[in-house]
């Protein structure tokens, strides 16, 4: 079950509770958000939606929470569901296979556009910067990503100035269009970018090559299991850490779209990137062995994979190289 999936399926025990008369709300949301569990919780998402609902049930937090919990208990695809803190009901999937065949289907359907949304549609987001290549480069990334979730950025110069992320020490511009790039919009914004030759070299230590290798591997995987005469096709796989870094996809630019912040973006395609790049030896067959289900399976999450980084760092406005 990936998070889109999960998110409609809390949705409908809600409009389930709501039809057979266990909560009396006028207006049911139109989508429920859920996400990583936060301190003290359990599982493997989150959602505050019994906190949401409390008021306008006039029952407390814990009675809405109780309500929904027993639905979804019920509903395919969950596993369990604890109550903690206020009312935050914390859902464990049932089987994370499963969970990883319908996260890698949904990224192969949507390509790019996976973790696309709707949170800003409609919405016209004005952003006044500075005349400063730091935020303009920002600007300009966060216009991409902001087009991502329905919205639309719209660039000004002028007072009074509400993105001024700091200066960088230097032209970034010795550095290459993409290095330049990623040295100015990795750091926080209240962070000093670093504009050295570190974000040149082709090392493990420069987050920026493992974001580009790991994609170049995923590419490199399919064209070698096209010469060994097999191709991609979602199954259960055994890579929690990669399953969990892609499902966080949709969450983390949903984020980075709102908060004005195409760094957290560029953290999250370095966390990717490190939870892939272990996993990608796994994918071929190895000396006699024949490629199998697993196989295909292993090569339909690494393309995946591939397919997050690449559409990531588009929105940075950086090139995805196939070979590296």
């Amino acid at each position: 079950m990936t998070p889109v999936e999960l998110s409609r399926t809390v949705l409908h025990s809600v409009r389930a509770a709501v039809d057979s008369g266990e909560l009396c709300v006028d207006v049911v949301p139109e989508r429920v958000v859920v996400t990583e569990p936060g301190p003290g919780g359990c599982g493997d998402y989150a959602t505050n939606v019994a906190l949401q609902l409390a008021r306008a049930a006039g029952r407390p937090p814990l009675d809405v929470a109780e309500v929904l919990r027993k639905r979804l208990l019920e509903a395919d695809g969950i596993d369990d569901v604890v109550i903690t803190g206020p009312g935050f009901l914390n859902l464990t999937l049932a089987d994370r296979g499963e969970t990883a065949v319908g996260l890698v289907t949904e990224i192969r359907r949507l390509g790019p556009a996976y973790g696309h949304g709707d949170t800003l549609a409609g919405q016209v987001v004005l952003l006044r910067v500075p005349y400063e290549v730091r935020a303009e480069v920002v600007a300009d990334a966060v216009a991409r990503i902001v087009a991502t979730q329905g919205g639309r950025a719209e660039v000004e110069h002028g007072e009074p100035v509400n993105l001024r992320p700091v200066p960088a020490p230097e032209d970034p511009a010795p550095l290459g269009a993409d290095a330049a790039q990623w040295a100015l919009l990795y750091p926080a914004q209240h962070d000093r970018p670093r504009i050295t030759a570190d974000h040149l070299v082709q090392r493990e230590g420069n987050p920026l090559f493992r974001v580009r290798y790991a994609h170049a591997r995923t590419r490199a995987l399919s064209r070698n299991a096209a010469r060994l005469g097999f191709g991609a096709e979602p199954g259960p796989v055994a890579a929690r850490e990669v399953v969990a870094a892609l499902a966080d996809h949709p969450r983390v630019l949903t984020a980075a779209a709102t908060l004005r912040a195409p760094d957290r973006l560029a953290r999250h395609l370095v966390t990717v990137a490190d939870a892939v790049l272990p996993f990608l030896p796994t994918v071929l067959p190895r000396g006699e062995e024949k490629p199998s289900a697993a196989h295909r399976a292993r090569l339909a999450l690494a393309e995946a994979a591939g397919t997050v980084l690449a559409g990531g760092l588009s929105q940075l406005g950086i090139d995805a190289p196939e070979h590296l």
